[in-house]
């Protein structure tokens, strides 16, 4: 069993549904700095 399904399955059973939107948020500062590091910098700041 995966990560994902293991997290989902803890999620489900504990009725603790408010913390996805604190995962994805999490995952997209993730991404983000992750990108930000690579040769798109230039093009990401332009969009801030």
């Amino acid at each position: 069993m995966g990560l994902v399904a293991e997290l989902l399955l803890f999620l489900r059973e504990n009725k603790k549904w408010w913390l996805i939107p604190l995962i994805v948020s999490l995952l997209c500062i993730g991404l983000l700095s992750l990108i930000a590091a690579s040769g798109a910098a230039p093009f990401i700041y332009t969009l801030f």
